[in-house]
């Protein structure tokens, strides 16, 4: 993928977005990004699926950036992954990137107080990044937000969220979501399960 066609330029990401990438190091997209960047920015669902440390996260949290940019309103994504750990990486990521477009996010995952993340998905952060349990219980208990707005839908570890142990939670989460949004399925192999959503799509 070193070839010079290789270049964020190339996948129609904005100067600034590049310039913040530059800043964490990130100067040439990773085969991952490479492949999936353009088709997100296209309004195509997608799946990925590419080992840790591919630069899996930036696949769909730049071109979001991108969209968010055009239209800025909250809660424009929201982003299930299966651990507090990757919900936090992931929300740095986006806090790295948007940070000239003022963008805010939360992270919402068990063991804070469900008080205080209330609070702050009542600001209507743009980026919601979730573990779904945590999550589920905040849409049974809580009227101060909404996920009917969003514009897309990001199921990280998708393997590992898809095998059924959190099944009863997403279904709580669906329910709250539009019907038209994008969705973008990342995992680091496709499983059976993956495999069945690539089907239905």
């Amino acid at each position: 993928m070193a070839n010079k066609e290789a270049s964020f330029a190339n996948l129609k990401i904005n100067n600034w977005i590049i310039r913040q990438c530059a800043t964490i190091g990130v100067k040439t997209p990773t085969p991952i990004q490479f492949n999936c960047v353009p088709e997100i920015l296209e309004g195509k669902d997608c799946i990925g699926a590419a080992k840790t440390g591919s630069g899996k996260t930036l696949a769909f949290a730049l071109p979001i950036i991108q969209k968010l940019c055009e239209d800025p309103y909250g809660i424009f994504a929201l982003i299930l992954t299966p651990t507090r750990e990757l919900a936090y990486q992931i929300a740095d990521q986006f806090a790295i990137i948007g940070k000239p477009m003022n963008l805010k996010q939360c992270v919402i995952v068990g063991g804070v107080d469900m008080v205080e993340q209330g609070i702050q998905l009542s600001k209507h952060p743009h980026i919601v990044v979730a573990t779904p349990g945590r999550l589920a219980d905040h849409l049974e208990s809580c009227k101060t937000f909404t996920l009917s707005r969003i514009k897309f839908l990001v199921i990280d570890e998708a393997d590992r969220l898809l095998s059924g142990q959190f099944d009863e939670q997403i279904k709580i989460i669906f329910s709250n979501l539009p019907k038209t949004r994008q969705n973008l399925f990342f995992s680091a192999t496709i499983t059976d399960t993956l495999e069945k959503i690539k089907g239905s799509h």
